[in-house]
């Protein structure tokens, strides 16, 4: 067996290292293009397409890019009670959140809650694939912190909102609005806005079955945590 030369190892792991360190600057480059300038797509929005145009080769996604400000306050609220009640304290990971959703999986023995920020979804959804690798959730939490300390709260969750799926090809607030009940995002009042906030963990089976027993609960839920929350 052929041994590699010193030399030519450290030159390899160097060349990797610096790919690496190249990848991320990529990434960062983009997150400081949004403080300014609006995501086109994402990362996971290009996978669902790809697959929805698998079977139906003209398809395409249902998304509308809108401003913070044209979004309902109720949505808003809706979001971050069933999210992350956190969002606007932490910096960038629940660590409360991800301890309380470990013991509940745990008590379960198998995953049925998780403890993923508002941050982290973003994170996920704007750069890496649907496909579940070693090294993802490494990335994710490197994402999770670049956005968080390049971005206010109030950007990332009007990207959120603009990007997050919420059918089977429907992505974005004032597509949802649209989608499920002919307005627009502006106008959802306090129900809506909860009903799609209930949505979001399962929304292409949401999208065929919006009248669950538990759809509702989770509904009633969030409409409870709604008034104490506070938006930026």
């Amino acid at each position: 067996m052929k041994v590699i030369p010193k030399s030519w190892f450290w030159r390899i792991v160097l060349g990797a290292v610096t790919l690496i360190l190249l990848y991320q600057l990529w990434i960062y480059l983009h997150i400081v293009w949004w403080i300014k300038f609006n995501p086109h797509s994402s990362a996971f929005m290009e996978d669902r397409l790809e697959i929805i145009q698998e079977k139906k080769p003209e398809a395409e996604l249902k998304h509308k890019w809108v401003d913070y400000g044209k979004i309902s306050p109720h949505l808003k609220r809706a979001i971050i009670a069933a999210e992350d009640a956190r969002f606007n304290d932490h910096e960038g990971f629940d660590w409360e959140g991800i301890r309380k959703a470990y013991e509940k999986n745990l008590k379960k023995g198998k995953v049925v809650a998780g403890g993923s920020t508002i941050s982290q979804q973003l994170a996920k959804n704007l750069f890496l694939s649907s496909k579940r690798t070693p090294w993802r959730k490494g990335q994710e939490a490197i994402i999770t912190v670049m956005l968080e300390k390049t971005l206010s709260k109030r950007r990332i969750l009007e990207i959120y909102l603009n990007v997050i799926e919420w059918g089977n090809g429907v992505f974005g607030a004032e597509a949802a609005a649209r989608h499920y009940y002919k307005t627009s995002a502006a106008n959802l009042n306090s129900w809506q806005a909860a009903k799609l906030a209930a949505m979001v963990p399962n929304p292409r089976f949401y999208d065929d079955h919006r009248n669950t027993r538990f759809l509702n609960r989770r509904i009633n839920n969030i409409q409870r945590g709604m008034p104490v929350v506070e938006i930026p």
